[in-house]
């Protein structure tokens, strides 16, 4: 293994890390496995396709977490407070139905043909990195992951809403009766999980591909992710994340057939090792 490997697990793992703190922080408050998730993805993708277009990338990057947030708070209001009191399974059946709706509006605005996004122009040659030449846009999504990841720890630790997010994930009811108002908790929840999904898929879409199914190729990594950091742990799911990304991306250079496997066989060990996962069910 040399430098360029690890480095490339590291931003495999930066994307997983941020992508799958939105969907840790959802679950965690609202106990639904929301399969729209990779479709939130795969949106931000293609949005930051159409404002890199026009108006350049750096206005994509602060456009699409905005434009996703939208969605999240459409979310909530439409289909997760209404639904609340239903089973899990039917909510994350909806969940799944609005993934296909999703991919069939990708196709008829953006249409079926592999869309690339090119990366600033000064982030678009090499730098020297341990004593070899690694593309410059795959630094600055990790240099962008780990700063992102830091202030959503901070939020989460430092700030009223940020205490009244782990305070609902760890006993929604019990934070009611102490006077959180979990509405506006879950609200603010939910649509900073769908932002943190659309910057993910911005981020990505100078990285690799973009196609109609590059959401559900990422969704069934990033529940992985989520349940062996500990279902609601975005901690858990941050170190998981990165975890997995080297893991990932080492064991394709040594053995790609394998490779396929890891995700799969992290979750076995993990859940044999530790049922709750990594960190347990928590929000921080």
């Amino acid at each position: 293994m040399n430098a360029a490997q690890l480095l490339n697990g590291v931003a495999l793992g930066s994307l997983l890390m941020v992508l799958s703190s939105g969907l840790a922080m959802i679950y965690g408050l609202r106990g639904v496995a929301n399969f729209a998730h990779g479709a939130l993805y795969m949106s931000g993708a293609y949005i930051a396709y159409s404002v890199s277009d026009r108006v350049g990338f750096w206005a994509a990057l602060l456009v699409v977490p905005l434009a996703l947030a939208v969605l999240g708070v459409i979310l909530e209001l439409a289909f997760f407070r209404p639904l609340q009191h239903r089973s899990h399974i039917e909510l994350g059946l909806i969940t799944f139905g609005i993934a296909l709706i999703a991919e069939r509006l990708v196709v008829l605005i953006w249409g079926e043909r592999t869309l690339r996004v090119s990366p600033p122009e000064f982030l678009q040659g090499t730098t020297s990195v341990l004593g070899v030449e690694y593309p410059s846009y795959r630094l600055a999504i990790i240099v962008i992951a780990m700063a992102l990841a830091a202030a959503l720890v901070l939020w989460l630790r430092s700030t009223e809403i940020g205490l009244h997010i782990r305070a609902a994930s760890q006993d929604i009811e019990t934070a009611s009766i102490m006077g959180i108002n979990v509405d506006r908790v879950s609200l603010v929840v939910v649509s900073v999980g769908a932002a943190l999904a659309g910057l993910a898929g911005a981020l990505a879409a100078p990285y690799i591909a973009l196609d109609p199914g590059m959401g559900n190729a990422f969704l069934i990594t990033v529940l992985i992710v989520v349940v062996v950091g500990g279902i609601g742990s975005i901690g858990g799911a941050m170190v998981a994340g990165m975890g997995l990304g080297v893991i990932q991306t080492v064991s394709t250079v040594w053995s790609p057939s394998f490779a396929v496997i890891v995700p799969y066989l992290a979750l076995s060990i993990v859940l044999l090792w530790r049922p709750t996962g990594l960190a347990g069910k928590r929000v921080s």
